[in-house]
């Protein structure tokens, strides 16, 4: 087991389950204080009781309420002493034709998978400052760097957090403090699984990875500082591909849908999924 953060203090937001969860149990397993943050308090206890009791924070926070993050902030260096780390991972997705979506939706979409991260990163700085350095690791998608149907709002959200950390790497190259973003691809989360009927065919063109996979990813981007991560790993080539050719993309669609189709079909099989639908956030 690597030892990369000991004693350094890791805030993650969306901890209370599947890629914040697994974060948080990798980043105490190598030593780190970790500050738990999501909305339900319960969930995160049940988190949190996996590992060390002595090197653990649980703050239910809503990312959104501006009183709430920067109290969540005040409240990990309050008990640790200095931030390290910020992974900012809460988010949220409501799937479906924008026209057949209600505005409080839309809204708390923006508001949770941009908005929040960016206000988040603003607040952790001084923190990051008095401690020396440290890193931001944001979370984004593979919809955060290819255009799709029915994710019109949360592809912008991702698209935009993207942009956001990249820009702001560059801003503060020379500053000991970095700024990656993940971006995966479909996740085996409680959250995908009980809405894969709602998620795109295409989405699942791109093979499922464990929350694991991905927090493995966000630890390493802690550790070097690497601007992106991406997951699978060559769908940072394929996507890239379908970025700047819009017309094969489009033209491949139809084909794409069907191998999506019959993954999905296969992972209900393995899986006993039921139908189900609506929208769940982290």
């Amino acid at each position: 087991m690597n030892r990369r953060f000991v004693d350094k203090t890791v805030v993650v937001t969306g901890a209370s389950s599947g890629v914040g969860a697994a974060a948080a149990r990798c980043f105490a397993q190598e030593g780190a204080n970790v500050v738990l943050a999501a909305r339900t308090e319960r969930a995160l206890e049940a988190v949190a009781a996996t590992f060390d009791t002595e090197r653990r924070l649980v703050v239910p926070t809503d990312v959104t309420d501006l009183e709430a993050a920067a109290s969540l902030l005040a409240k990990a260096e309050q008990r640790f002493g200095l931030i390290h780390v910020l992974v900012n991972n809460a988010g949220i997705n409501v799937r479906g034709p924008l026209e057949g979506q209600n505005l409080y939706d839309l809204t708390g979409i923006v508001d949770v998978n941009l908005r929040a991260p960016v206000v988040m990163c603003r607040l952790v700085l001084p923190y990051l400052r008095r401690a020396g350095g440290g890193a931001i690791v944001n979370v984004a998608s593979l919809a955060g760097r290819l255009p799709m149907a029915d994710m019109a709002t949360y592809c912008g959200t991702k698209f935009g957090l993207r942009a956001f950390s990249l820009s702001l790497s560059d801003e503060l190259r020379d500053s000991g403090i970095t700024v990656s973003v993940v971006s995966p691809g479909p996740i085996s989360t409680e959250r995908i699984l009980r809405e894969i009927d709602q998620v795109s065919d295409t989405v699942f063109n791109s093979a499922m990875v464990e929350p694991e996979e991905v927090a493995a990813c966000i630890l390493a981007c802690a550790h070097d500082g690497r601007q992106e991560r991406t997951l699978p790993r060559l769908s940072r080539y394929m996507t890239t591909a379908g970025y700047i050719l819009p017309g094969p993309r489009r033209a491949l669609k139809p084909l794409l849908d069907w191998i999506g189709r019959r993954n999905k079909r296969r992972i209900r099989r393995m899986r006993a999924i039921p139908l189900n639908t609506g929208a769940m956030r982290d």
